[in-house]
């Protein structure tokens, strides 16, 4: 099972995960941070969810 963490300190708000990953991460409409629609997305999401976790700039995102 994939599980997806988030270290919210590291976020900046760049929209990767999103673009790589919209069915599991979404933006705050505020400030860009992220949002985690699915923290346990079923398997067909994992790709995305890495991809979106290697995008990330900042690596707030951590697929385990």
């Amino acid at each position: 099972m994939t599980r997806i963490e988030i270290e919210m300190d590291l976020c900046c708000g760049a929209g990767a995960c999103v673009l790589a990953a919209p069915a599991v991460f979404d933006q705050n409409d505020d400030d860009g941070t992220v949002i985690l629609l699915d923290a346990t997305p079923p398997d067909d999401q994992r790709e995305a969810a890495q991809e979106a976790a290697a995008r990330c700039p900042t690596s707030a995102i951590r697929v385990v």
